[in-house]
């Protein structure tokens, strides 16, 4: 019986994208998912990885390249676990991702429903204002290979900034010279395991974090002279002593050994405070997009009450105070809820409290209050919700709930649980938040038809 094995040569036309941006093709009656291709080309491709459940192949010759295919410019490309569409027009890019979110509503969560568009992206590099660059002995720097812990070495991220590429460089050349050892995870011994940098876009701040295992020591004043030579537009150097085993990029306590510990940036007209523990959307063009697009779904009228769970230092809660009649703001991290307290002061809004709570608590609260939102808005951390977290929504009976997700999936199957309880989704959309990689934000709205 034919059956597909290692190391089989098979010639295929590529018919189909997974969902992390691999080409698909079908032989003997199986997907197989092969990376680097693209839908209509034609590939010789060898069988790699044979298991029940999935087939991967790697493509050995190309025989019929599709009009959409670019030469990758990054030298790494294939390799790090970042961008994943740099051998794709950018128009071709959208098409997959608008396809994969509707995919997602679809199957994963049963959904009639269908994102009207996808916002691209102005700028495809140089986008990212947070870079989090891993360390390993040589000592190296660059980004993890997929699904693993091999660092590949890179020297210049396209869709990092220049700036904060130099701050990686420079923190590997002082390791170099001064003796200073990556830290391993598997030991536990060593120092340096991250830099991760934070660019105002439009403030022109810059905050470098040196997160490592211990502290340098008489070395300091070199890490600092070093990053300050290099990186002159920096405007804080932080060193954050992380102890934690695991892959937690930032724990434990923090250090300003040069400058201001935080820095300020500026969002649909409004300045935040932003610490390296603050939460801040990556590409702060496109974020304006999407927070135009919450106060929308959230407050049409231009007034009433709008609950934001999940609000963080306040940044989306503050954008809609601007439109809303009311915003009231909850997060369980008091840190965050005080951040988003003075954020409310610093720019002298007034119709935006924050309260530390979760869902439930929340719920609680406004009811104590004799209060009911009109609508509740909703952005989660990548595993998205909980039912309990859903059942508490419910339970204050918002007219409309917007959910903002980084995870299509997890928000497919959250809306389904959402219709399930009565809320149905109206309308959806899709933000390029990401551009070069298969990640994208999406938006949705739901509303209570009894």
């Amino acid at each position: 019986m034919d059956e597909l094995v290692k190391n089989q040569l098979h010639t295929v036309t590529i018919d189909g994208w997974s969902a992390d941006g691999a080409g698909v093709a079908h032989i003997l009656g199986r997907a197989v998912f092969i990376k680097g291709t693209i839908p209509g080309e034609n590939w010789v491709v060898r069988i790699v990885k044979v298991s029940s459940s999935a087939v991967f192949a790697r493509g050995e010759q190309l025989l019929k390249p599709s009009p959409h295919r670019v030469e990758a410019d990054c030298p790494v490309f294939g390799k790090c676990g970042g961008c994943a569409m740099r051998h794709v027009d950018y128009e071709t890019e959208l098409e997959f991702k608008l396809s994969r979110v509707n995919d997602a509503y679809s199957h994963v969560g049963g959904l009639d429903l269908c994102a009207e568009r996808i916002f691209g992206a102005e700028n495809v590099d140089g986008y990212r204002n947070k870079g989090i660059y891993a360390v390993a002995e040589g000592p190296e720097i660059g980004f993890f290979r997929p699904r693993s812990h091999e660092l590949i070495p890179v020297e210049r991220c396209l869709i990092q900034s220049e700036s904060a590429d130099r701050a990686a460089r420079a923190v590997c050349g002082f390791m170099r010279e001064n003796g200073v050892p990556a830290y391993d995870e598997a030991s536990g011994c060593g120092l340096v395991r991250r830099v991760f940098t934070r660019n105002g876009l439009r403030s022109g701040d810059m905050l470098v974090t040196v997160v490592s295992a211990g502290g340098f020591g008489a070395k300091t004043k070199k890490l600092v002279e070093v990053l300050r030579h290099a990186v002159p537009e920096a405007t804080g150097i932080i060193l954050n002593v992380n102890k934690s085993r695991g892959n937690t990029v930032l724990a434990g306590d923090f250090y300003t050994l040069w400058g201001s510990g935080t820095m300020s940036d500026e969002l649909c007209g409004l300045e935040f405070e932003l610490s390296p523990l603050s939460f801040y959307q990556v590409n702060p063009v496109q974020a304006e997009k999407l927070y135009s697009l919450a106060l929308e779904y959230a407050a049409p009228a231009g007034h009433g009450l709008i609950l934001d769970l999940y609000c963080g230092a306040g940044t989306l809660s503050l954008c809609l105070a601007r439109g809303a009649g009311r915003v009231i703001g909850a997060e369980i991290v008091p840190e965050a809820v005080e951040n988003a307290r003075e954020n409310a002061r610093r720019n002298g809004i007034n119709n935006a409290e924050f309260i530390c709570a979760d869902a439930g608590q929340a719920a609680a609260e406004l009811a104590s209050r004799g209060l009911h939102p009109g609508a509740v808005v909703l952005d989660p951390p990548r595993k998205g919700l909980s039912e309990q977290v859903i059942d508490a929504v419910c339970s204050m009976s918002p007219e409309r709930v917007v959910y903002v997700s980084c995870s299509v999936a997890t928000q497919a199957r959250d809306l389904s649980l959402f219709k399930q309880r009565g809320y149905f989704p109206l309308r959806a959309a899709a933000v390029d938040m990401f551009p070069k990689t298969t990640h994208v934000e999406t938006i949705a709205l739901l509303s209570h038809i009894s």
